[in-house]
């Protein structure tokens, strides 16, 4: 079973993404780590997406593509794709690789989540400074504001979770999402789910699509 899980920031995506890994044994592959793994490494693709990074452009689908590919290419079983594709593009050029690697894709699962809760949920988001732990000012505060209740750091808002970097993420996110939709519509892989629900409501039904 191979998924691709879509959600908007703060959708939970990477929430289920943790317990497909941990619960069903599923494998994630995030372009976000497959970009920061290659760049700390030096490959040659890697090197291209920095030097497109360095200039503040969009890395170009084919050094993306390249990059799923090589992990695809070592075997990997029972993956989820996260944070690929993003265009329509995109999932077309995925299909070609997977089509060539005798590869398939089962269900392309999209979270869904209104825009309000997700702008609660992202804009109450605070982050320790020292060791990454993540509180929320309303769901799960620290005990003592402002203070990491694990090591004692600072817990600041990060830049993006402001207002109206949030407000943009989310635009961007549906500017290019909708399109896919109706890409994995047609193709009969689309999957809804009410992503604004108890984490192991949302689970309890993710498994229900993939057995």
């Amino acid at each position: 079973m191979n998924l691709i899980l879509f959600g908007a920031p703060g959708a939970g995506k990477g929430t289920q993404s943790a317990l497909l890994i941990e619960k069903m044994g599923m494998t994630q592959i995030s372009t976000g780590d497959l970009f920061r793994a290659a760049i700390k490494n030096k490959t040659e693709l890697g090197v291209k997406a920095q030097s497109y990074m360095d200039q503040g452009q969009l890395v170009p689908d084919s050094i993306v593509i390249g990059m799923v590919e090589e992990v695809l290419k070592s075997g990997v079983k029972n993956f989820i794709l996260d944070g690929f594709p993003r265009t329509v593009p995109q999932a077309e050029a995925l299909d070609e690789l997977l089509k060539k690697l005798n590869l398939s894709i089962s269900k392309a699962i999209f979270l869904e989540v209104p825009k309000a809760e997700l702008m609660s949920r992202l804009t109450g988001r605070r982050v320790c400074k020292n060791c990454g732990a993540v509180f929320h000012i309303v769901n799960k505060p620290s005990k003592t504001e402002g203070v990491c209740d694990n090591c004692g750091g600072q817990v600041v808002q990060r830049n993006d979770d402001k207002t109206e970097v949030v407000g943009a993420r989310l635009d961007v996110y549906d500017q290019y999402t909708s399109p896919l939709k109706d890409y994995y519509i047609k193709a009969h892989k689309y999957v809804e789910l009410n992503g604004n629900r108890d984490t192991e409501e949302v689970f309890s039904d993710i498994k229900k699509q993939i057995s």
